[in-house]
């Protein structure tokens, strides 16, 4: 793994971890949630449903990172990995076109988020074809 995945990975953990206490705060109500999720939540039951949720895909996220970084000791195959990889830098793609479109400048200030989420990913992905030459 090159200097750059490396870098990548442990970049992009360190913004996991930060999207997760952001995450946790709006359970915790230190941040209001009607200014995330597009305004659509309408109660704190739906909050708290959406949240868990974005909680365990970012841990999800962060696991497969690990283990891309060769940093934890069980692991799935590369391939599957980069599969699920290659999932999220989609995903994140069309997140960042879609806050780009949001309504408010905090949703559209999220599009730096998840457009920099891709860049990481793609830089952590193309690691993979330069070491198979």
């Amino acid at each position: 793994m090159n200097f750059i995945s490396k870098y990548a990975i442990k970049a992009f953990l360190g913004l996991l971890l930060a999207v997760i206490l952001f995450h946790i705060c709006i359970i915790l109500k230190i941040i209001p949630y009607d200014i995330t999720w597009g305004g659509r939540l309408t109660n704190d039951a739906e909050m708290y449903v959406f949240e868990t949720i974005s909680i365990l895909i970012n841990v999800f996220l962060s696991w497969v990172l690990l283990m891309k970084g060769n940093l934890v000791k069980f692991k799935l195959s590369n391939k599957v990995v980069n599969g699920i990889l290659w999932i999220f830098f989609a995903i994140f793609i069309l997140n960042t076109i879609g806050n780009l479109f949001a309504k408010t400048f905090f949703e559209k200030f999220f599009a730096i988020l998840t457009g920099l989420s891709a860049i990481l990913i793609w830089n952590i992905l193309k690691e993979k074809k330069t070491t198979n030459r």
